[in-house]
């Protein structure tokens, strides 16, 4: 038997979306080529990967660079055939990242912003303030003709529920202010929301969503499934 290519996750960015983002591998797999047995779905390495990362607190972009470097190096090292990042934030420094890397990185948010749907007129964009700051996604929205629709006390109230998501405290309040935030992009004329934020995705809603979800983490899982079904090929073409 041909050996699977490994595909290799370098998460923890933060630590509970990591858990998450494996199903949403999974998932994948189910939906894209109908994976049921065991020995269907890819063998995946994953790194959970601390780095000095605080959502209330400017970062220390050296240090993240650096801590992030010795990790993919790290899961390179493994054998990995690819790998992917899961986290938003982490792609501000994705040239230096892939320079650095052995092993072919996804690009998390250019993949995203490549499947955003035609539909997507009015966009509010949620994620860590370094996201938003460095204007990837809103830059993205504007040559493509679409609205970026924003609010000057959003970003605040972000951090605190991103806070509250990595400490796990009042899970229930977490999501009560989550949709909170959801209602009032709907009433501020949005029409869907960018989940920028591996850690948002965790956050559950009850009902469902005022306005279109889109999810980057779910959008870079699909990627990754699609990019592994390539490796398998090129690795089992005679």
């Amino acid at each position: 038997m041909t050996d699977k290519p490994t595909i290799g996750i370098l998460a923890g960015m933060g630590p509970r979306s990591t858990g998450p983002f494996v199903d949403m591998v999974v998932d994948a797999c189910r939906r894209i080529y109908s994976a049921k047995h065991d020995i269907d779905f890819p063998p995946i390495m994953i790194y959970s990967l601390p780095t000095p990362f605080y959502p209330d607190i400017e970062p220390d972009h050296d240090a993240m660079q650096t801590a992030i470097i010795e990790g993919l190096q790290r899961l390179a090292g493994t054998g990995v055939a690819f790998i992917a990042m899961p986290c938003n934030t982490a792609h501000l420094y994705y040239d230096a990242l892939a320079e650095a890397c052995p092993a072919p990185l996804l690009n998390m948010l250019t993949t995203a912003m490549d499947a955003l749907p035609s539909k997507a007129d009015e966009v509010a964009v949620f994620g860590t303030r370094p996201t938003i700051e460095a204007g990837f996604y809103q830059t993205t929205l504007a040559r493509r003709g679409k609205g970026w629709v924003v609010r000057p006390d959003w970003q605040e109230r972000v951090d605190k529920l991103l806070i509250w998501q990595k400490e796990g405290k009042d899970p229930e309040k977490a999501r009560l202010r989550w949709r909170a935030l959801l209602d009032e992009a709907r009433e501020a004329g949005a029409d869907t929301a960018i989940l920028a934020c591996t850690d948002l995705n965790t956050i559950p809603l009850k009902n469902e969503p005022p306005l279109s979800l889109f999810d980057a983490t779910r959008i870079l899982a699909e990627a990754t499934v699609h990019r592994w079904l390539d490796a398998r090929n090129e690795t089992s073409a005679p």
